[in-house]
């Protein structure tokens, strides 16, 4: 709302009791536009100084990312105390099954309109092994080492909390200080640790595809896909973490045998097929880069002879 004649504030969790303070007496002074996380303007809503009748515009930016994050709830509880007549927009950088039914949820027979994605920078070095699952860990360890510690800032990307706090567990005990980010994480803990990774006081950082987006840290080096991504366009998203501002980056994805199919979906939508390299000396023989065909047990007829 810079240089314009709107006024706007930020409605967000954690921080101290001043600062819900002060969230609370713009809400009742009124603004043009209100930017919030779910969580706290949910908060905020279970007084009455907030005064909804007002509003003309509700915007969801992100949506995916807030389903992915577990405010489905929370959202519709905000829609619930909105009014009926208002303008309702929603942006997604996918559209996974549950986003169509939020949003034939939440709006009344919508314009779609689709933006073709944008392909990696230029300056992203993109390959991949195949490999078995237990091999991930020592693969990701000897990238690590092998790169030495030139790296200032490492973003390694899982699908789930539990892939990443364990990640977090093998990289610590290998010696390797990494740290976590991921929804199970309050506010607070989740700035602090941006803070720490910006200020290289945290070098390795294991996330969830929570930060597939929305963080610009310029000197992001290296992004490990630990895990396919689900949808070929969080790949874009992911990798896009590094090469920021005319840099270079590195991205290396880690493919099992059930996640080929996943991958050539990848390759077909950034029109590119990516190098597979040869695992480190060491390793055992890695899987083959081909899709699983499922073995048809032929049923087995007993023949009766009439007697």
């Amino acid at each position: 709302s810079y240089f314009t004649n709107s006024s706007s504030y930020p409605i967000y969790g954690g921080g101290t009791g001043v600062e819900f303070d002060n969230q609370k007496q713009a809400l009742v002074n009124g603004a043009d536009i209100i930017i919030c996380t779910p969580g706290r303007l949910l908060a905020h809503l279970d007084f009455d100084y907030f005064d909804t009748s007002g509003v003309q515009h509700f915007i969801l930016d992100e949506a995916d990312r807030m389903l992915d994050m577990g405010f489905y709830d929370d959202i519709m509880k905000i829609a619930k105390s909105l009014p009926e007549k208002m303008q309702t927009l929603l942006f997604s950088a996918t559209m996974p099954p549950k986003i169509r039914t939020l949003a034939t949820k939440l709006l009344d027979n919508p314009a779609s309109i689709s933006l073709a994605i944008s392909k990696p920078a230029a300056g992203i070095t993109q390959s991949a092994y195949m490999v078995h699952d237990s091999q991930k860990v020592n693969l990701a360890r000897e990238i690590l080492r092998a790169k030495g510690k030139d790296l200032s800032h490492v973003l390694i990307f899982a699908s789930s909390i539990k892939s990443v706090r364990e990640i977090k567990k093998t990289l610590n005990r290998a010696g390797m200080k990494a740290s976590e980010m991921h929804s199970g994480l309050d506010q607070s803990e989740r700035e602090e640790t941006i803070r720490d990774f910006k200020n290289k006081k945290i070098r390795i950082l294991v996330a969830t595809d929570i930060l597939s987006r929305g963080i610009d840290i310029q000197e992001i080096e290296l992004v490990i896909n630990y895990e396919v991504p689900h949808d070929a366009e969080d790949y874009v998203h992911r990798i896009g973490r590094t090469a920021r501002a005319d840099r270079t980056g590195e991205a290396i994805t880690f493919i099992n045998p059930k996640q080929v199919r996943n991958f050539m979906d990848i390759e077909k939508l950034i029109e590119k097929e990516v190098p597979k390299l040869s695992l480190p000396n060491g390793f055992e023989r890695a899987p083959e880069y081909k899709i699983q065909t499922k073995n048809k047990k032929k049923k087995q007829w007993r023949k009766f002879k009439k007697k």
